[in-house]
């Protein structure tokens, strides 16, 4: 399978909030940004495969500032690691007042995406060609976030079902 490049499936996508996106506070509700984070990151992982791509798990989710109604929120989203099925999706999210032209980082996250195949099972994933020093960087620092993960489901031992 021929290594695709991060930037062939990162994306860059911005939205308006809205008054129906707030929360009782007034500010931009949590759900909402979260659900443009799966939705951005699934587009990323399903670019790179160009197939069907599910969420696996949020390994991190940080809301550092609130965005409010009348900002634009903007959501980078791109590959961090592949490996044989799965992939980690990391998403920033910044917000702007269109009025000053302020900038603030709000949130970020880190997703894993499965790579499904034509049957619904776990398909090989093409790996990454890692181009950029920040590319290997937040590749091998992706890799310690799945190690962190495994030893983690290990000390909870079997799942009950």
């Amino acid at each position: 399978m021929k290594p695709k490049r991060i930037s062939d499936s990162s994306i860059f996508a911005a939205i308006m909030m809205l008054p129906q996106d707030t929360n009782p506070a007034g500010n931009v509700h949590g759900g909402v940004i979260l659900k443009c984070i799966d939705t951005y990151g699934g587009i990323v992982a399903m670019r790179h495969v160009r197939g069907n791509a599910v969420t696996a798990s949020i390994d991190r989710m940080d809301f550092l500032r609130p965005i409010f109604v009348g900002e634009m929120a903007t959501f980078k989203a791109c590959l961090n690691m592949v490996g044989k099925s799965s992939m980690e999706v990391g998403v920033r999210v910044e917000a702007e007042n269109l009025f000053t032209g302020e900038v603030r980082h709000c949130a970020s996250a880190y997703l894993t995406y499965v790579c499904l195949d034509e049957n619904g099972k776990p398909g090989q994933a093409p790996p990454l060609l890692l181009e950029t020093e920040d590319e290997k960087r937040r590749f091998e620092e992706a890799l310690d976030r799945r190690e962190t993960r495994r030893k983690e489901k290990e000390r909870e031992g079997p799942s009950s079902k």
